[in-house]
């Protein structure tokens, strides 16, 4: 990896090659200079190479004379929390999620608690390249606080969506896999007061990842012989700040990612008394007229969504642009395909506490295992794909794909999205990482493969 890649929400990049102590300061700084007054919230995941880089962005939030609040290490959707507690400016969280252990990152949390959406997050941009910090006196530097209880309100917040005491009297053995991530820090206290009796893998934050942070199938096959050995209901898995999750029932089988939003969608949209909550925003009365999934999220959404009367739109990938059409459509509900489910009564942030409570919440109430409920949703076969390659590639990639499917709809909302009727292939260079996926769904794998391979053998050649 050669340079930072950096998009509008944050960066990430390798610790002592592209991400540095002066990195981050910059960046913070960067992000003080476009934000309103008042404190940053800073938190971290459990990556050893966290506990620097935050220092570094405590220091160059003081020296320019802004007060932080240190949250220490915890979830990502535990930081839009913290800053709405807060009525604060703004807030990083310092995580590269599911990259490898030798990547960090920085995640701009605006005022609002979400993840900071695109026309403020270039103005960020633009301001890291082309500025130098503004430092103050010594007369004039902020103060570093450290918040004494960063998990009650995120955690009493999933509790209310949910019903509690029919939770609690199933007593369902759940296996946590949260790979010493962040994510048993908060992960642990929910399933205890949802009554269930909790194993956990990894469950010390100390960063140093089990297996293959990304909760894929090919990373979490020891997790599943883990609980085809064992008596678990269910076994949920988290990435390193706990903003996706992944599922494995009873039986040992990956349900996966896309699976999370899809039962979590099955189940809010289900419930008439949802419809009359109070959403984060305030606004009483939400219907359900709307939900929110990326262009890259299965139709299984979209089928339930019509099941239940439901408008579905979809947006381009990445968690601030779901968000933007969430506000925009007053949206019940949305996600990404990749286990982050988001609800507006908790925060609009990718929640994996808000998967479990939800997919837990629907087992009590249906009486159903997690392999009944996932087989009784629509089947599609959905291959995910990624190849490295320079990032100044893919246009030219997308180009000459567009250029031989010409004849068929075709979307460039993001990256490039083919409509084969009762199937769909997605070309998109990552905001994240070197490289570029294809993603193809269709009725049968087989299907799905052979889309993907004609893609590749295409853009290749």
């Amino acid at each position: 990896m050669s340079e930072l890649i950096i998009s509008v929400a944050g960066l990430r990049g390798v610790i002592g090659e592209t991400l540095t102590p002066e990195v981050a300061m910059r960046y913070a700084a960067a992000f003080s200079a476009a934000a309103p007054d008042g404190v940053f919230v800073i938190t971290r995941d459990s990556r050893p190479s966290g506990e620097f880089l935050a220092d570094a962005v405590h220091a160059a939030l003081n020296a320019l004379g802004r007060s932080t609040v240190d949250g220490g290490i915890a979830a990502t959707p535990t930081t839009g929390i913290l800053i709405r507690q807060r009525s604060a400016a703004g807030g990083i969280q310092i995580s590269a999620s599911h990259n490898p252990g030798e990547f960090n990152g920085m995640k701009l949390f605006s005022a609002e608690g979400r993840v900071i959406p695109k026309v403020p997050g270039t103005k960020v941009l633009e301001q890291y390249k082309i500025s130098k910090p503004d430092w103050v006196r010594h007369d004039k530097i902020g103060r570093r606080s450290v918040h004494a209880d960063p998990f009650s309100a995120h955690l009493n917040t999933v509790l209310k969506t949910v019903n509690v005491k029919k939770i609690a009297a199933r007593k369902f053995n759940v296996l946590l896999d949260s790979n010493h991530g962040a994510g048993a820090v908060l992960g642990a206290k929910l399933l205890d007061r949802l009554g269930c009796a909790v194993t956990i893998l990894g469950e010390e934050p100390t960063g140093q990842f089990l297996h293959t942070p990304e909760p894929t199938a090919d990373n979490l096959t020891g997790v599943c012989q883990y609980v085809k050995r064992h008596n678990v209901d269910i076994a949920f898995c988290q990435d390193p700040d706990a903003d996706r999750l992944a599922v494995i029932d009873g039986s040992g089988r990956y349900i996966g990612e896309e699976y999370t939003v899809a039962l979590c969608m099955d189940h809010v949209l289900s419930q008439s008394t949802v419809m009359q909550s109070e959403t984060v925003q305030g606004t009483k009365g939400i219907t359900p007229s709307a939900v929110v999934i990326n262009c890259a999220t299965s139709r299984m959404s979209e089928d339930i969504a019509a099941k239940h009367g439901v408008s579905v739109f979809r947006s381009a990938v990445g968690e601030a642009n779901v968000v933007d059409f969430m506000l925009e459509k007053s949206a019940v509900f949305g996600g990404e395909g990749n286990g982050g489910p988001i609800d507006p009564r908790v925060g609009f942030v990718r929640d994996s506490f808000v998967g479990m409570a939800q997919i837990l919440d629907l087992m009590a109430a249906t009486g159903k295992t997690a392999a009944e409920l996932a087989d009784a949703l629509p089947k599609y076969a959905l291959v995910k794909r990624k190849s490295a390659v320079k990032l100044t590639e893919v246009p030219a990639m997308l180009d000459k794909a567009a250029a031989a499917f010409e004849h068929l709809p075709i979307d460039r909302n993001d990256g490039l999205r083919i409509d084969h009727g009762d199937s769909w292939v997605l070309l998109r260079g990552s905001n994240t990482e070197a490289i570029i996926r294809i993603f193809a769904e269709a009725p049968t794998e087989d299907k799905a493969n052979r889309l993907c391979d004609e893609i590749e053998a295409m853009i290749r050649v």
